[in-house]
Protein backbone atom coordinates (compact mmCIF):
# COMPACT_ATOMS: atom_id res chain seq x y z
CA UNK A 1 0.00 0.00 0.00
CA UNK A 2 1.02 3.53 -1.08
CA UNK A 3 1.75 5.70 1.57
CA UNK A 4 -0.27 9.01 1.47
CA UNK A 5 1.43 12.30 1.93
CA UNK A 6 -0.64 14.26 4.69
CA UNK A 7 -0.06 17.54 5.85
CA UNK A 8 2.06 17.98 9.18
CA UNK A 9 -0.58 17.50 11.86
CA UNK A 10 -1.37 20.34 14.19
CA UNK A 11 0.21 21.26 17.44
CA UNK A 12 -3.12 22.16 19.15
CA UNK A 13 -6.28 20.00 17.30
CA UNK A 14 -10.16 21.71 19.05
CA UNK A 15 -12.46 19.70 20.45
CA UNK A 16 -15.79 19.98 18.86
CA UNK A 17 -17.32 16.78 19.05
CA UNK A 18 -17.03 13.54 21.30
CA UNK A 19 -18.22 10.08 21.18
CA UNK A 20 -18.92 8.42 24.65
CA UNK A 21 -19.68 4.78 24.56
CA UNK A 22 -18.38 2.89 28.24
CA UNK A 23 -19.43 -0.23 29.91
CA UNK A 24 -18.10 1.38 33.00
CA UNK A 25 -19.72 4.20 33.89
CA UNK A 26 -17.96 5.16 36.67
CA UNK A 27 -17.65 9.27 36.50
CA UNK A 28 -19.35 9.42 33.31
CA UNK A 29 -21.93 11.90 34.51
CA UNK A 30 -18.85 14.30 35.25
CA UNK A 31 -16.82 14.22 32.29
CA UNK A 32 -20.03 14.82 30.54
CA UNK A 33 -21.31 17.73 32.47
CA UNK A 34 -17.46 18.59 31.75
CA UNK A 35 -17.66 18.69 28.02
CA UNK A 36 -20.79 20.25 27.54
CA UNK A 37 -19.25 22.98 29.74
CA UNK A 38 -16.59 23.16 27.66
CA UNK A 39 -18.95 23.74 24.40
CA UNK A 40 -18.52 20.16 23.21
CA UNK A 41 -21.10 18.12 21.49
CA UNK A 42 -21.90 14.59 22.64
CA UNK A 43 -22.47 12.06 20.55
CA UNK A 44 -23.55 8.21 22.19
CA UNK A 45 -24.68 4.80 22.42
CA UNK A 46 -27.24 2.87 24.24
CA UNK A 47 -27.45 3.28 28.18
CA UNK A 48 -24.32 5.36 27.82
CA UNK A 49 -26.88 8.08 25.98
CA UNK A 50 -29.37 7.03 28.18
CA UNK A 51 -27.09 7.66 31.62
CA UNK A 52 -26.11 10.76 30.10
CA UNK A 53 -30.00 11.96 28.99
CA UNK A 54 -31.09 11.07 31.95
CA UNK A 55 -28.64 13.53 33.85
CA UNK A 56 -30.07 16.90 31.57
CA UNK A 57 -27.29 17.36 29.74
CA UNK A 58 -27.75 17.59 25.68
CA UNK A 59 -26.28 14.29 23.85
CA UNK A 60 -27.18 12.78 20.37
CA UNK A 61 -27.93 9.26 19.43
CA UNK A 62 -25.07 7.60 17.23
CA UNK A 63 -28.41 6.27 15.27
CA UNK A 64 -29.48 9.56 14.22
CA UNK A 65 -25.97 10.04 13.03
CA UNK A 66 -25.44 6.74 11.07
CA UNK A 67 -29.40 6.36 9.74
CA UNK A 68 -29.58 3.02 11.00
CA UNK A 69 -31.03 1.82 14.73
CA UNK A 70 -28.56 -0.10 16.95
CA UNK A 71 -29.45 -4.23 15.83
CA UNK A 72 -28.42 -7.98 16.54
CA UNK A 73 -28.54 -7.07 20.61
CA UNK A 74 -26.39 -4.39 20.46
CA UNK A 75 -23.72 -5.87 18.57
CA UNK A 76 -24.06 -3.48 15.66
CA UNK A 77 -24.38 0.22 16.43
CA UNK A 78 -20.83 2.63 15.48
CA UNK A 79 -19.62 0.35 12.46
CA UNK A 80 -20.32 2.62 9.99
CA UNK A 81 -18.54 5.03 7.37
CA UNK A 82 -20.44 8.05 9.44
CA UNK A 83 -18.52 7.18 12.71
CA UNK A 84 -15.24 5.55 11.47
CA UNK A 85 -15.65 8.08 8.45
CA UNK A 86 -15.37 10.88 11.12
CA UNK A 87 -12.96 8.88 13.23
CA UNK A 88 -10.24 8.58 10.70
CA UNK A 89 -10.75 11.48 8.06
CA UNK A 90 -6.86 13.62 8.19
CA UNK A 91 -8.67 16.88 8.25
CA UNK A 92 -6.13 19.01 6.60
CA UNK A 93 -5.99 16.40 3.66
CA UNK A 94 -7.89 18.01 0.52
CA UNK A 95 -8.91 14.59 -0.50
CA UNK A 96 -10.37 13.56 2.52
CA UNK A 97 -12.04 16.58 3.57
CA UNK A 98 -13.39 16.42 0.23
CA UNK A 99 -14.97 13.21 1.21
CA UNK A 100 -16.13 14.21 4.23
CA UNK A 101 -18.05 16.99 2.77
CA UNK A 102 -19.59 14.89 0.04
CA UNK A 103 -20.72 12.56 2.43
CA UNK A 104 -21.64 14.50 5.19
CA UNK A 105 -19.39 13.27 7.70
CA UNK A 106 -18.72 15.48 10.42
CA UNK A 107 -15.21 14.76 12.48
CA UNK A 108 -15.26 13.47 15.86
CA UNK A 109 -12.61 14.90 17.78
CA UNK A 110 -12.87 13.09 20.92
CA UNK A 111 -13.47 9.51 21.62
CA UNK A 112 -14.23 7.92 25.06
CA UNK A 113 -14.64 4.32 25.29
CA UNK A 114 -13.87 1.39 27.75
CA UNK A 115 -14.47 -2.00 26.56
CA UNK A 116 -16.81 -4.90 27.49
CA UNK A 117 -15.77 -6.65 30.70
CA UNK A 118 -14.73 -9.59 29.17
CA UNK A 119 -11.50 -9.85 31.46
CA UNK A 120 -13.48 -9.41 34.45
CA UNK A 121 -16.36 -11.92 33.34
CA UNK A 122 -13.49 -14.66 32.69
CA UNK A 123 -12.08 -13.54 36.55
CA UNK A 124 -15.73 -14.07 37.89
CA UNK A 125 -16.09 -17.75 36.36
CA UNK A 126 -18.71 -17.23 33.27
CA UNK A 127 -19.47 -19.61 31.04
CA UNK A 128 -18.67 -20.07 26.67
CA UNK A 129 -21.29 -17.87 25.88
CA UNK A 130 -21.29 -15.14 28.42
CA UNK A 131 -17.43 -14.35 28.06
CA UNK A 132 -18.12 -14.50 23.65
CA UNK A 133 -20.99 -12.09 24.39
CA UNK A 134 -18.44 -10.04 26.22
CA UNK A 135 -15.77 -9.86 23.46
CA UNK A 136 -16.19 -6.22 22.17
CA UNK A 137 -16.16 -5.26 18.43
CA UNK A 138 -17.06 -1.98 18.05
CA UNK A 139 -14.97 -0.43 20.82
CA UNK A 140 -11.66 -2.10 19.53
CA UNK A 141 -12.69 -1.03 15.94
CA UNK A 142 -13.17 2.97 17.44
CA UNK A 143 -10.06 2.67 19.34
CA UNK A 144 -7.70 1.47 16.93
CA UNK A 145 -9.72 4.12 14.21
CA UNK A 146 -9.12 6.86 16.87
CA UNK A 147 -5.41 6.36 17.95
CA UNK A 148 -4.57 5.93 14.30
CA UNK A 149 -5.38 9.02 13.47
CA UNK A 150 -4.21 10.71 16.41
CA UNK A 151 -3.10 14.02 14.54
CA UNK A 152 -6.55 15.22 15.19
CA UNK A 153 -8.57 13.05 17.44
CA UNK A 154 -7.80 12.45 21.22
CA UNK A 155 -8.71 8.68 22.36
CA UNK A 156 -9.42 7.52 25.90
CA UNK A 157 -10.42 4.46 27.24
CA UNK A 158 -10.03 4.76 30.86
CA UNK A 159 -11.08 7.53 33.29
CA UNK A 160 -8.13 9.11 34.03
CA UNK A 161 -7.49 9.28 30.69
CA UNK A 162 -10.69 11.71 29.99
CA UNK A 163 -9.67 14.05 33.06
CA UNK A 164 -6.07 14.45 31.68
CA UNK A 165 -7.90 15.80 28.24
CA UNK A 166 -10.60 17.89 30.02
CA UNK A 167 -7.51 19.59 31.67
CA UNK A 168 -5.98 19.47 28.47
CA UNK A 169 -9.26 21.50 27.46
CA UNK A 170 -9.45 24.06 30.29
CA UNK A 171 -5.74 24.48 29.82
CA UNK A 172 -5.77 25.31 25.94
CA UNK A 173 -8.70 26.58 24.92
CA UNK A 174 -10.55 23.83 23.92
CA UNK A 175 -7.87 21.96 22.45
CA UNK A 176 -5.58 19.49 22.97
CA UNK A 177 -1.45 19.06 22.15
CA UNK A 178 -0.27 17.25 20.00
CA UNK A 179 2.15 15.22 22.31
CA UNK A 180 -0.63 14.29 24.86
CA UNK A 181 -2.40 12.77 21.60
CA UNK A 182 0.17 10.71 20.72
CA UNK A 183 0.51 9.59 24.55
CA UNK A 184 -3.37 8.52 24.82
CA UNK A 185 -2.89 6.87 21.26
CA UNK A 186 0.30 4.49 22.49
CA UNK A 187 -1.95 4.09 25.66
CA UNK A 188 -5.20 3.01 23.47
CA UNK A 189 -3.27 0.40 20.91
CA UNK A 190 -1.91 -1.70 24.47
CA UNK A 191 -4.98 -1.63 25.86
CA UNK A 192 -6.76 -3.22 22.79
CA UNK A 193 -3.25 -5.31 22.18
CA UNK A 194 -3.89 -6.49 25.96
CA UNK A 195 -7.48 -6.89 25.18
CA UNK A 196 -7.17 -8.44 22.76
CA UNK A 197 -4.19 -11.12 24.43
CA UNK A 198 -6.80 -11.61 26.97
CA UNK A 199 -9.09 -13.15 24.69
CA UNK A 200 -6.34 -15.02 22.49
CA UNK A 201 -5.39 -17.01 25.58
CA UNK A 202 -8.75 -17.09 27.00
CA UNK A 203 -10.01 -19.15 23.31
CA UNK A 204 -6.69 -21.07 23.71
CA UNK A 205 -7.56 -22.50 26.77
CA UNK A 206 -10.87 -23.33 25.68
CA UNK A 207 -9.70 -25.86 23.25
CA UNK A 208 -8.39 -28.50 25.46
CA UNK A 209 -4.88 -30.03 25.33
CA UNK A 210 -5.04 -30.03 21.81
CA UNK A 211 -1.03 -29.38 20.83
CA UNK A 212 -2.05 -26.83 18.30
CA UNK A 213 -4.79 -24.81 20.20
CA UNK A 214 -2.29 -25.03 23.18
CA UNK A 215 0.50 -23.80 21.25
CA UNK A 216 -0.85 -21.45 18.74
CA UNK A 217 1.56 -20.19 16.31
CA UNK A 218 1.24 -16.59 18.04
CA UNK A 219 1.40 -16.28 21.48
CA UNK A 220 -0.11 -12.79 22.97
CA UNK A 221 -0.67 -11.78 26.96
CA UNK A 222 -1.28 -8.56 28.11
CA UNK A 223 -1.55 -7.03 31.98
CA UNK A 224 -1.95 -3.80 33.51
CA UNK A 225 0.34 -1.15 35.06
CA UNK A 226 0.24 -2.35 38.75
CA UNK A 227 3.37 -0.54 39.94
CA UNK A 228 6.16 1.40 38.94
CA UNK A 229 9.53 0.73 40.45
CA UNK A 230 12.61 2.45 41.46
CA UNK A 231 14.08 0.39 40.20
CA UNK A 232 14.82 -3.73 39.25
CA UNK A 233 17.33 -6.03 40.21
CA UNK A 234 20.02 -3.72 40.29
CA UNK A 235 20.29 0.45 40.05
CA UNK A 236 20.60 0.81 37.08
CA UNK A 237 17.92 -1.17 35.53
CA UNK A 238 14.04 -0.16 35.00
CA UNK A 239 11.29 -2.35 36.32
CA UNK A 240 7.49 -2.44 36.72
CA UNK A 241 5.09 -4.53 38.26
CA UNK A 242 1.55 -5.23 35.44
CA UNK A 243 -1.27 -7.91 36.69
CA UNK A 244 -2.61 -10.22 34.31
CA UNK A 245 -6.42 -10.15 32.97
CA UNK A 246 -7.30 -12.85 35.29
CA UNK A 247 -5.16 -13.32 38.03
CA UNK A 248 -4.14 -15.66 40.76
CA UNK A 249 -4.28 -15.07 44.20
CA UNK A 250 -0.75 -13.73 45.03
CA UNK A 251 1.76 -10.87 45.70
CA UNK A 252 1.06 -9.71 42.58
CA UNK A 253 -2.65 -9.14 43.62
CA UNK A 254 -1.77 -8.73 47.55
CA UNK A 255 -3.16 -6.08 49.40
CA UNK A 256 -0.25 -4.02 50.91
CA UNK A 257 -1.30 -2.69 54.62
CA UNK A 258 1.95 -1.08 55.85
CA UNK A 259 5.53 -0.81 54.72
CA UNK A 260 7.97 1.03 51.84
CA UNK A 261 7.11 0.24 48.34
CA UNK A 262 8.11 -2.94 47.00
CA UNK A 263 11.17 -3.48 45.33
CA UNK A 264 11.64 -6.19 42.30
CA UNK A 265 13.80 -8.07 44.70
CA UNK A 266 10.85 -8.19 46.89
CA UNK A 267 8.50 -9.09 44.45
CA UNK A 268 10.24 -11.50 43.01
CA UNK A 269 11.57 -13.01 46.70
CA UNK A 270 7.79 -13.15 48.32
CA UNK A 271 6.34 -14.45 44.76
CA UNK A 272 8.75 -17.61 46.08
CA UNK A 273 7.77 -17.55 49.37
CA UNK A 274 3.90 -17.13 48.68
CA UNK A 275 3.67 -20.15 46.32
CA UNK A 276 5.69 -22.38 48.61
CA UNK A 277 3.36 -22.35 51.57
CA UNK A 278 0.95 -22.28 49.05
CA UNK A 279 1.76 -26.30 48.75
CA UNK A 280 0.11 -27.21 52.56
CA UNK A 281 -3.32 -27.31 53.39
CA UNK A 282 -3.75 -24.58 56.27
CA UNK A 283 -6.90 -27.19 57.32
CA UNK A 284 -4.06 -29.55 58.26
CA UNK A 285 -1.16 -27.94 59.33
CA UNK A 286 0.46 -24.19 60.44
CA UNK A 287 3.26 -23.32 57.67
CA UNK A 288 5.53 -20.61 57.43
CA UNK A 289 8.88 -20.42 54.60
CA UNK A 290 11.29 -17.94 54.81
CA UNK A 291 12.92 -16.83 51.93
CA UNK A 292 16.33 -15.13 51.12
CA UNK A 293 16.85 -14.63 47.18
CA UNK A 294 14.31 -16.74 46.00
CA UNK A 295 15.61 -19.28 47.78
CA UNK A 296 14.04 -21.30 51.37
CA UNK A 297 16.48 -20.75 54.12
CA UNK A 298 13.85 -22.46 56.74
CA UNK A 299 10.43 -23.90 55.81
CA UNK A 300 8.53 -25.70 58.91
CA UNK A 301 5.28 -27.26 59.80
CA UNK A 302 2.84 -27.00 63.14
CA UNK A 303 0.17 -26.57 65.20
CA UNK A 304 0.00 -22.76 64.82
CA UNK A 305 2.20 -20.28 63.00
CA UNK A 306 4.04 -19.24 66.14
CA UNK A 307 5.28 -22.64 66.60
CA UNK A 308 5.52 -23.12 62.78
CA UNK A 309 7.74 -19.67 62.60
CA UNK A 310 10.00 -20.65 64.82
CA UNK A 311 11.04 -24.18 63.96
CA UNK A 312 11.49 -22.19 60.54
CA UNK A 313 13.89 -19.94 61.99
CA UNK A 314 15.90 -22.24 63.80
CA UNK A 315 16.94 -23.94 59.97
CA UNK A 316 19.05 -21.20 59.40
CA UNK A 317 18.60 -18.13 61.85
CA UNK A 318 21.67 -16.16 59.96
CA UNK A 319 20.31 -16.58 56.31
CA UNK A 320 16.53 -15.13 57.65
CA UNK A 321 18.09 -11.48 58.97
CA UNK A 322 16.56 -9.22 56.14
CA UNK A 323 14.34 -11.86 54.95
CA UNK A 324 10.70 -12.59 53.63
CA UNK A 325 8.31 -14.57 55.56
CA UNK A 326 4.79 -16.48 54.25
CA UNK A 327 2.73 -18.24 56.14
CA UNK A 328 -0.79 -20.37 54.97
CA UNK A 329 -3.05 -19.01 57.45
CA UNK A 330 -4.42 -15.62 58.80
CA UNK A 331 -1.20 -14.15 60.87
CA UNK A 332 -2.35 -13.77 64.49
CA UNK A 333 -0.77 -11.36 67.23
CA UNK A 334 1.58 -14.50 68.33
CA UNK A 335 3.17 -15.34 64.97
CA UNK A 336 3.51 -11.12 64.61
CA UNK A 337 5.60 -10.87 68.12
CA UNK A 338 7.58 -13.76 66.68
CA UNK A 339 8.85 -12.16 63.76
CA UNK A 340 9.43 -8.47 64.42
CA UNK A 341 12.23 -9.75 66.59
CA UNK A 342 14.43 -9.43 63.61
CA UNK A 343 14.43 -7.55 60.51
CA UNK A 344 12.34 -8.97 58.11
CA UNK A 345 11.64 -7.57 55.05
CA UNK A 346 8.14 -8.59 53.48
CA UNK A 347 5.55 -10.73 55.33
CA UNK A 348 2.80 -12.06 53.05
CA UNK A 349 -0.49 -14.29 54.60
CA UNK A 350 -3.77 -14.81 53.49
CA UNK A 351 -5.35 -12.45 55.98
CA UNK A 352 -4.02 -11.05 59.30
CA UNK A 353 -6.09 -9.99 62.33
CA UNK A 354 -6.16 -6.43 64.01
CA UNK A 355 -4.03 -6.91 66.77
CA UNK A 356 -1.11 -8.58 64.84
CA UNK A 357 -1.65 -5.81 62.36
CA UNK A 358 -0.89 -3.17 65.53
CA UNK A 359 2.48 -4.91 66.04
CA UNK A 360 3.57 -4.79 62.97
CA UNK A 361 2.61 -1.41 62.84
CA UNK A 362 5.50 -0.10 64.88
CA UNK A 363 8.11 -1.69 62.48
CA UNK A 364 7.09 1.02 59.61
CA UNK A 365 9.94 -0.63 57.24
CA UNK A 366 8.05 -4.14 57.29
CA UNK A 367 5.71 -4.55 54.42
CA UNK A 368 2.85 -6.28 55.23
CA UNK A 369 0.78 -8.23 52.53
CA UNK A 370 -2.28 -9.82 52.46
CA UNK A 371 -4.00 -12.04 49.83
CA UNK A 372 -6.91 -12.77 50.36
CA UNK A 373 -6.64 -16.44 49.70
CA UNK A 374 -3.32 -18.54 48.77
CA UNK A 375 -2.14 -19.01 45.32
CA UNK A 376 -4.39 -22.29 44.00
CA UNK A 377 -1.74 -25.01 43.21
CA UNK A 378 -4.05 -26.90 41.03
CA UNK A 379 -4.84 -24.08 38.75
CA UNK A 380 -3.53 -24.51 35.06
CA UNK A 381 -1.67 -22.28 34.41
CA UNK A 382 2.20 -20.55 32.14
CA UNK A 383 5.36 -19.46 33.33
CA UNK A 384 7.10 -16.66 30.86
CA UNK A 385 11.07 -16.42 30.59
CA UNK A 386 12.45 -13.98 28.49
CA UNK A 387 15.31 -14.67 26.34
CA UNK A 388 17.35 -13.29 23.74
CA UNK A 389 14.89 -12.69 20.96
CA UNK A 390 11.76 -14.44 22.22
CA UNK A 391 10.56 -15.73 25.08
CA UNK A 392 9.80 -19.40 26.59
CA UNK A 393 6.83 -19.96 28.00
CA UNK A 394 5.82 -23.67 30.09
CA UNK A 395 2.86 -25.01 32.41
CA UNK A 396 3.42 -24.00 35.78
CA UNK A 397 5.02 -26.52 37.64
CA UNK A 398 2.10 -28.48 39.36
CA UNK A 399 3.32 -31.73 40.44
CA UNK A 400 2.00 -33.60 43.35
CA UNK A 401 3.81 -36.94 44.54
CA UNK A 402 2.22 -38.95 47.22
CA UNK A 403 2.94 -42.03 49.04
CA UNK A 404 1.29 -43.90 46.21
CA UNK A 405 3.70 -42.86 43.65
CA UNK A 406 7.01 -43.70 45.54
CA UNK A 407 8.62 -46.44 44.61
CA UNK A 408 11.07 -47.80 46.69
CA UNK A 409 14.73 -49.08 45.72
CA UNK A 410 16.57 -50.42 48.55
CA UNK A 411 16.84 -53.16 50.85
CA UNK A 412 14.94 -51.28 53.86
CA UNK A 413 11.52 -49.60 53.56
CA UNK A 414 11.00 -46.58 55.07
CA UNK A 415 8.83 -46.56 57.91
CA UNK A 416 5.34 -44.27 58.19
CA UNK A 417 7.24 -41.01 59.65
CA UNK A 418 10.25 -41.10 57.49
CA UNK A 419 8.36 -41.31 54.24
CA UNK A 420 6.11 -37.97 55.89
CA UNK A 421 9.41 -36.43 56.24
CA UNK A 422 10.19 -37.51 52.98
CA UNK A 423 7.40 -36.04 50.85
CA UNK A 424 7.99 -33.13 52.63
CA UNK A 425 11.55 -32.78 51.89
CA UNK A 426 10.61 -33.55 48.08
CA UNK A 427 7.78 -30.69 48.12
CA UNK A 428 10.00 -28.36 49.20
CA UNK A 429 12.81 -29.25 47.10
CA UNK A 430 10.43 -28.17 44.47
CA UNK A 431 10.93 -24.56 45.10
CA UNK A 432 14.76 -24.46 46.01
CA UNK A 433 16.74 -23.23 42.79
CA UNK A 434 18.50 -26.52 41.16
CA UNK A 435 21.06 -28.12 42.17
CA UNK A 436 18.44 -28.38 45.08
CA UNK A 437 19.48 -30.83 48.34
CA UNK A 438 16.65 -31.01 51.21
CA UNK A 439 17.09 -32.25 54.63
CA UNK A 440 13.98 -32.48 56.42
CA UNK A 441 12.72 -34.20 59.94
CA UNK A 442 9.23 -33.88 61.49
CA UNK A 443 7.79 -31.32 59.41
CA UNK A 444 10.77 -28.79 59.58
CA UNK A 445 13.87 -28.23 57.12
CA UNK A 446 17.29 -29.26 58.67
CA UNK A 447 19.61 -27.74 56.08
CA UNK A 448 19.25 -26.73 52.51
CA UNK A 449 21.48 -26.63 49.50
CA UNK A 450 20.86 -24.60 46.34
CA UNK A 451 22.09 -23.40 43.32
CA UNK A 452 25.06 -25.64 42.81
CA UNK A 453 26.96 -26.60 39.75
CA UNK A 454 26.88 -30.19 41.00
CA UNK A 455 24.79 -31.81 43.46
CA UNK A 456 27.77 -33.15 45.92
CA UNK A 457 28.32 -29.41 46.57
CA UNK A 458 24.67 -28.86 47.11
CA UNK A 459 24.85 -31.56 49.43
CA UNK A 460 28.15 -30.35 51.60
CA UNK A 461 26.07 -27.31 51.83
CA UNK A 462 22.78 -28.51 53.17
CA UNK A 463 25.11 -30.64 55.70
CA UNK A 464 26.62 -27.40 56.81
CA UNK A 465 23.42 -25.57 57.46
CA UNK A 466 22.26 -28.10 59.44
CA UNK A 467 25.21 -28.32 61.53
CA UNK A 468 25.49 -24.53 62.12
CA UNK A 469 21.76 -24.62 62.95
CA UNK A 470 22.01 -27.11 65.15
CA UNK A 471 25.11 -25.23 66.95
CA UNK A 472 22.97 -22.01 67.49
CA UNK A 473 20.20 -23.79 68.76
CA UNK A 474 22.25 -25.34 71.27
CA UNK A 475 21.84 -28.89 70.27
CA UNK A 476 24.22 -31.43 70.57
CA UNK A 477 23.94 -32.93 66.87
CA UNK A 478 23.17 -31.24 63.62
CA UNK A 479 19.83 -31.16 62.31
CA UNK A 480 20.28 -33.41 59.69
CA UNK A 481 20.66 -36.16 62.28
CA UNK A 482 17.92 -38.43 61.36
CA UNK A 483 16.53 -36.94 58.21
CA UNK A 484 15.31 -37.28 55.01
CA UNK A 485 17.08 -36.04 52.48
CA UNK A 486 15.27 -34.83 48.91
CA UNK A 487 17.08 -34.32 45.68
CA UNK A 488 15.50 -32.30 42.77
CA UNK A 489 16.77 -34.46 39.93
CA UNK A 490 18.96 -38.02 40.03
CA UNK A 491 22.20 -38.44 41.61
CA UNK A 492 24.16 -38.93 38.67
CA UNK A 493 26.97 -40.60 41.16
CA UNK A 494 26.56 -41.99 44.17
CA UNK A 495 29.02 -39.17 45.58
CA UNK A 496 25.65 -37.28 46.81
CA UNK A 497 23.78 -39.51 48.21
CA UNK A 498 27.22 -40.75 50.41
CA UNK A 499 27.80 -37.26 51.15
CA UNK A 500 23.56 -36.94 52.96
CA UNK A 501 24.69 -40.27 54.98
CA UNK A 502 27.47 -38.94 56.54
CA UNK A 503 25.33 -35.52 57.28
CA UNK A 504 23.31 -38.12 59.20
CA UNK A 505 20.36 -38.81 56.53
CA UNK A 506 18.40 -42.41 56.83
CA UNK A 507 16.19 -41.65 53.69
CA UNK A 508 16.87 -40.59 50.72
CA UNK A 509 14.17 -39.27 48.15
CA UNK A 510 15.15 -38.48 44.19
CA UNK A 511 13.04 -38.95 40.80
CA UNK A 512 15.65 -42.01 39.45
CA UNK A 513 16.46 -42.37 35.90
CA UNK A 514 20.24 -42.20 36.12
CA UNK A 515 22.24 -44.41 33.84
CA UNK A 516 24.38 -45.08 37.33
CA UNK A 517 21.31 -46.16 39.19
CA UNK A 518 22.27 -49.13 40.28
CA UNK A 519 25.00 -47.75 41.50
CA UNK A 520 23.14 -45.61 43.47
CA UNK A 521 21.14 -47.92 44.86
CA UNK A 522 23.69 -50.29 45.76
CA UNK A 523 25.47 -47.61 48.04
CA UNK A 524 22.08 -47.03 49.55
CA UNK A 525 21.87 -50.56 50.42
CA UNK A 526 25.31 -50.58 51.65
CA UNK A 527 24.29 -47.56 53.98
CA UNK A 528 21.38 -49.09 55.20
CA UNK A 529 19.34 -46.08 54.90
CA UNK A 530 16.08 -46.27 52.69
CA UNK A 531 15.23 -44.73 49.36
CA UNK A 532 12.09 -43.51 47.13
CA UNK A 533 12.19 -43.02 43.50
CA UNK A 534 9.55 -40.46 42.76
CA UNK A 535 9.55 -40.25 38.85
CA UNK A 536 8.92 -36.69 38.69
CA UNK A 537 11.93 -34.13 38.42
CA UNK A 538 11.44 -31.16 39.90
CA UNK A 539 14.16 -28.23 38.68
CA UNK A 540 13.57 -24.59 39.32
CA UNK A 541 16.13 -22.69 37.45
Amino acid sequence: MATPSFPPAPDLSPVRRALISVSDKTGLIDTARALVDLGVEILSTGGTRAAIAAAGLPVTDVAEVTGYPEMMDGRVKTLHPAVHGALLGARAAPDHAAAMRAHGIVGIDLLYVNLYPFEATVAGGGDFDACVENIDIGGPAMIRSAAKNHAYVAVCTAPEDVAEVTASLNANAGATPLALRRTLAARAFARTAAYDGAIADWFAGQNGEVESARWPARKAFGGQLKQTMRYGENPHQAAALYVFPSPRPGVATARQIQGKELSYNNINDTDAAVELVAEFDPAARAAVAIIKHANPCGVALGDDLRGAYLRALECDPVSAFGGIVALNRRLDVEAAREIVKIFTEVVIAPEADDDAIAVFKRRRDLRLLLTGALPDRGARGETFKSVAGGFLVQGRDDARVTAADLKIVTQRRPTETELTDMLFAFTVAKHVKSNAIVFAKDGQTAGIGAGQMNRRDSARIAALRAGEAAEAAGLPASLAKGSACASDAFFPFADGLLQAVEAGATTVIQPGGSIRDDEVIAAADAAGIAMAFTGVRVFRH
